[in-house]
């Protein structure tokens, strides 16, 4: 992607009802740690989740595989670098929490993400995940978006557990909004989360994932899985 559409797509993630809730839910496990220490997000962007991360006080840095997305990040005031998941520049046992938000879905060799994500993480690090769940609801949109799979729960949980932590929880969001997404996704190929949607349906999706925050769906059938694991040690 070249600087303009990337320009966009950091418009359009201050307002898409999606990217509000992830930085929710990132805020929510925020909450968990007493007290700040230091961050990385993998594949940050322009640079979002490093800046809620900043708000609650921790040292973040971004990496991204796009030198446009690390430039745009750096011009909003985030620590970032251009690197590849899988060979993260990055000393080992660095870092007190580990981001990877819709990263591991568009990533091949997956296992040597997470391998990369343990590695990066200091004894008692925490990780936090978010991957699209369930194949079938593979459509047109996943081939847009550049994916390569989306995860059942088994195979989250192995490929965590594969690299060597500790699985604390996963749990399923977008569960609401499910069906009305599985048939919209399967008639279109329009990269429908980087493009504005109308302010009512934007509005109305994010009432619903607020809402679901507070129902007991986490086991349920959603369209996205998160995983919270911890290096032992």
């Amino acid at each position: 992607m070249d600087t303009i559409e990337l320009q966009r797509i950091a418009r359009i993630e201050n307002d898409n009802w999606w990217y509000r809730e992830r930085r929710e839910i990132l805020s929510a496990e925020l909450l968990r740690f007493s007290v700040p220490g230091a961050a990385v997000d993998i594949g940050a962007a322009s640079g979002a989740s490093c800046r809620v991360l900043a708000e609650h006080g921790w040292r973040a840095t971004g990496i991204d595989l796009s030198p446009d997305a690390v430039a745009l990040a750096r011009a909003q005031g985030v620590e970032a670098y251009e690197g590849d998941a899988r060979y993260l520049p990055l000393a080992p046992g660095a870092y007190d929490l580990a981001l990877a938000l819709d990263v591991l879905e568009h990533i091949e060799d997956d296992a040597r993400a997470a391998a990369e994500i343990a590695r990066v993480l200091r004894p008692g690090g925490v990780a936090l995940v978010s991957v699209p769940c369930d194949m079938a609801l593979w459509s047109a949109h996943d081939v847009a978006l550049g994916r390569v799979r989306r995860y059942p729960r088994r195979a989250l949980t192995e490929l965590v557990e594969g690299a060597g932590l500790v699985l604390e929880a996963v749990w399923s969001r977008g569960v609401l909004v499910r069906p009305l997404l599985r048939r919209f996704r399967h008639r279109t190929a329009r990269r429908e989360d980087l493009a504005p949607l109308h302010p009512l349906a934007n509005e109305a999706l994010r009432l619903t994932a607020a809402l679901e925050r507070r129902l007991p769906l986490a086991g349920c059938p959603g369209v996205w899985l998160w995983a919270r694991a911890r290096h032992p040690g």
